[in-house]
């Protein structure tokens, strides 16, 4: 009797990355997942002071642990999922001509405004769907036009494809990451000639758009060499981590609010249409695709990078606290007693962000966090707040009511948050699966390698087996303070 097939989920994120060899065994027996490798990730300054990614370094610890997730056996597929906007750049030969730049470097400050003269906003967002973020592929390849690369780039791929191109020798544009560029034309599905001809960018800068599930290719001999892996599949899966993360959610229907929580938080509900309407797009509400042709509704939220950046400051002045006794001594401290908004431009960058907690609290006539407990504290009924704004904006604008929240990814294990989200929100909040990524990633390969069938309720159905969940209930009697802040 053969057993379970074998699937390499490749998951990228801005402070680390990670390979995840998953077993499924068919529709009964759900997911079991494993971490074989994991390696640090960071952007950080080249001799000119622009902030760049490592992606090369990062492609050989890819390799890494392809090869020990092969260790174990054979694999039936491989699948990339990253952050989403930032991409390479490649000449005639296909050689990637600068590691790419982080989303985080501010090169696009000075290039908005003419965006908007050649494409103003309104018409950007009928065609595209896509909120105003200053870091939006689209504000990147304009800065990029006054940079030295620009006449030397034959075509530009998104980071999940640039390194499926050197697995594989193929290139393509994969449909969720796509959609992120702000180049997606909402209507088609494809690259949109109208945006591209008004921006100047060649027509050709971006290979053809591929769906979860489509097959990229094979490892090349060269690779397989190098993993010691056979000509195993590679597959184009939901590649925006977002994407594969709300692709695991256990949900039994689509009536339900996500909070896809990590670095950022990516706040929305799920629709079969984008919402391309004036009022949305004023709200800054983003229509990412999703698998199976859905639409990512949402709201991007700063996250838990505003925390995450104070325990480095922290850590850097030898003050360092582990994140559980921090979030044990914040649960200790006084709720709601510094709402800040955690969206502000100031906490984009890096930098000493207890600094700018503490500006904002002064400006806003609010006490001042002084301690770690009480930044954390501020941060945490920050997000909570920030959260029912764009769970309350998400279902006005959209028309989708919503019983329930589901929270996936890292931040489903930040009881504090969890518990803070359900009481601001008023509903109640399900937390797992913390490998929502990954899991939504498997997911997917395992439908293109035939392993599983169905539609995405199909698979969420698969995923959910063994999965450990936590039901949030919101504590009825914090309802009116909760509403009478932010």
């Amino acid at each position: 009797m053969p057993g379970p097939a074998a699937f390499a989920a490749v998951d990228l994120g801005a402070t680390s990355g990670r390979v995840i060899r998953a077993e499924v065994a068919g529709t009964s027996d759900g997911v079991v997942l494993r971490e074989v490798a994991r390696f640090p990730n960071a952007a950080t300054a080249d001799d000119g002071g622009t902030l760049r990614w490592h992606l090369t370094a990062l492609f050989e610890e890819v390799l890494e642990g392809l090869r020990a997730a092969g260790e174990a056996g054979p694999l039936d597929g491989i699948g990339i999922d990253t952050w989403a906007v930032d991409y390479g750049l490649l000449d005639a030969d296909g050689q990637l001509l600068a590691e790419p730049v982080a989303y985080r470097d501010p090169r696009t400050e000075a290039v908005i405004d003419d965006v908007h003269t050649r494409v103003p906003p309104s018409d950007l967002y009928a065609v595209s769907g896509m909120q105003h973020l200053p870091f939006n592929t689209v504000y990147q390849l304009a800065a990029e036009q006054r940079g030295p690369l620009w006449g030397r780039a034959e075509q530009a791929l998104l980071l999940p494809d640039l390194l499926a191109y050197w697995l594989t020798g193929a290139r393509v544009s994969e449909y969720t990451n796509a959609s992120s560029t702000a180049l997606l034309d909402q209507r088609t599905g494809q690259w949109s000639g109208e945006l591209m001809d008004r921006l100047a960018i060649p027509a050709g800068l971006f290979p053809p758009v591929v769906h979860p599930g489509e097959q990229i290719g094979v490892l090349s001999e060269e690779i397989q060499r190098r993993t010691g892996l056979g000509p195993v599949p590679v597959y184009a899966v939901g590649s925006h981590d977002t994407a594969s993360a709300v692709a695991s959610v256990p949900a039994e229907t689509s009536d339900f609010a996500y909070i896809s929580s990590g670095t950022w938080s990516l706040v929305g509900v799920e629709l079969e249409e984008p919402v391309l309407t004036e009022a949305s797009r004023e709200a800054n509400f983003t229509n990412e695709r999703g698998v199976d042709g859905t639409v990512r509704y949402l709201r991007n939220v700063m996250g838990l990078w505003v925390l995450s950046e104070s325990q480095r400051v922290w850590d850097e002045r030898g003050q360092g606290i582990p994140i559980g006794p921090l979030l044990q001594a914040a649960a200790e401290e006084a709720p709601r007693r510094t709402i800040i908004d955690v969206d502000h431009p100031d906490f984009l960058p890096p930098g000493d962000m207890p600094a700018r907690l503490a500006e904002h609290a002064a400006a806003t006539g609010q006490p001042v966090p002084e301690t770690p407990a009480q930044v954390a504290r501020c941060v945490i009924d920050s997000l909570a707040v920030a959260y029912r704004k764009a769970i309350e904006d998400a279902q006005r604008l959209s028309g989708q009511r919503v019983p329930v929240i589901h929270v996936v990814g890292g931040g489903s294990k930040n009881e504090l948050l969890c518990q803070a989200t359900a009481d601001a929100t008023g509903l109640p909040v399900i937390a797992g699966p913390e490998e929502g990524t990954a899991l939504g990633n498997v997911l997917v390969q395992a439908r293109a390698a035939g392993v599983l069938a169905g539609d995405l309720t199909a698979l969420r159905a698969v995923g959910a087996r063994g999965l450990e969940l936590r039901r949030y209930e919101p504590d009825a009697s914090e309802r009116e303070a909760w509403a009478a802040v932010g």
